[in-house]
């Protein structure tokens, strides 16, 4: 365990299951292509919790999507089911009997009422569940939950796609003299856009939490993690959130007045950027991952749309793969932006190297700007040059390889 920041939170290893009071399980159940993959994963409270969600913006959305959000309504589950290798979106309403059927076969074996089972799934879009291999493989799952450490890496594999590693995170801190902690899994590497980002995110606490409020601080903590980042600016259907509190820390309710309330919320965005920050850096064929922050803004609004422009491109992020120095993608990404900024203002920081001031290139070496494109970790500085607001989107380069495994994922 590390020591506490100056914050008061302490990193922890694991994911959902670092806060007391919960069991999970990952099982395989035949669903992905490949032989003997973690397929489908079972999480579940040991005593009724607060829920909060947040969701896709795409249109087009899974059945999982849509029976999560009739859930959310009541503010409370005890369980989520989550499979991977099949989306369950565009299969019309088969697609949502499926999803029912799902949440019954888990409430069924595991003595709970069908209203407190969350659904979610990912993979392939437009095909039927395979629901006698999901059915065995929910069986399966609910015959085998924990709460070691196995069985939290199980869960956190049973969610992936195309990643090519799990991803958690989990904190520790203090509300009010009572320990609590905050743990999560999540999977995303390719169809990731800011609002959602393309992924699957299921976020555990001990602390007590009442729904409104974990609401709230999902919310907060998703507009500063999981929607600002980019992989492909592809916004997929089945992008979820899941947050459950169960309260078995044992601290007093959070109140809307508690002092502890801002620890809280910085507690949960720490983990949620965290996990933010290694799907990007699982981005699919990513080499490199990038900081687009932009400043000098006239609004917040405008730095967000600016910095996702340039986060977005093609052409910078091509260039990052290449370690190339090609500036002028960058500041003319700013410029179609629709973002408001003065190009005899603008400024331009490649790490700490400046390569464009007052709308021009500068002194810099083209050689050490190349140098400093050549590392696998880079922040572009821009400075729009109009006002003093700022935001900050986090990007990876497009490679060949993510054109592979794209090219070749549905066959």
């Amino acid at each position: 365990m590390s020591s506490a920041d100056n914050n008061g939170l302490r990193d922890l290893p694991g994911g959902v299951l670092a806060p007391r009071g919960f069991r999970a399980a990952g099982v395989s159940a035949g669903i992905k292509i490949a032989q003997g993959q973690l397929d489908v994963g079972l999480l579940v409270s040991d005593r009724p919790a607060s829920l909060a969600g947040v969701f896709t913006t795409n249109a087009v959305r899974a059945a999982s999507v849509e029976y999560d959000k009739q859930v959310l309504r009541r503010g409370a589950a005890r369980a989520i089911v989550v499979n991977s290798g099949n989306a369950n979106a565009c299969t019309g309403s088969q697609g949502h009997r499926d999803t029912v059927a799902m949440a019954a076969a888990v409430a069924a074996a595991l003595a709970l009422p069908s209203s407190e089972v969350l659904v979610a799934s990912t993979g392939i879009i437009g095909e039927s569940m395979p629901m006698d291999k999901v059915e065995t493989g929910i069986a399966k799952a609910s015959a085998s939950l924990g709460d070691t450490p196995e069985h939290d890496e199980h869960f956190a594999r049973a969610i992936l796609t195309t990643d090519t590693r799990i991803k958690r995170a989990a904190v520790e801190f203090e509300l009010a003299g009572t320990t609590v902690r905050i743990g999560g899994a999540a999977k995303g590497s390719g169809m990731i856009a800011p609002n959602m980002a393309t992924m699957l995110a299921f976020l555990t606490t001990d602390a007590a939490v009442p729904p409104k409020l974990l609401q709230t601080a999902l919310r907060r903590a998703a507009d500063v993690s999981f929607n600002r980042i980019t992989v492909d600016s592809h916004s997929s259907t089945n992008d979820t959130a899941l947050l459950l509190a169960g309260g078995a820390a044992g601290n007093r309710e959070l109140a809307a007045d508690s002092p502890d309330l801002a620890v809280f919320f910085g507690a949960l965005e720490r983990v949620c950027r965290s996990l933010a920050g290694q799907i990007i850096a699982d981005g699919e064929g990513a080499t490199r991952v990038v900081e687009v922050h932009v400043k000098g803004a006239a609004s917040k609004d405008d730095a967000l749309r600016a910095a996702r422009a340039i986060a977005d491109s093609p052409l910078v992020k091509t260039a990052v793969n290449g370690g190339d120095p090609n500036w002028g993608r960058i500041v003319s990404a700013a410029g179609y932006s629709g973002a408001r900024l003065d190009p005899a203002r603008m400024e331009l920081l490649i790490n700490a190297l400046p390569a464009c001031r007052k709308g021009q290139r500068t002194n810099t070496p083209k050689a050490k700007l190349a140098q400093e494109m050549a590392k696998t970790h880079l922040t572009f500085t821009v400075d729009l040059g109009v006002g003093d607001e700022c935001e900050t989107v986090w990007t990876c380069d497009l490679s060949r390889e993510y054109i592979a495994i794209n090219a070749d994922y549905h066959t």
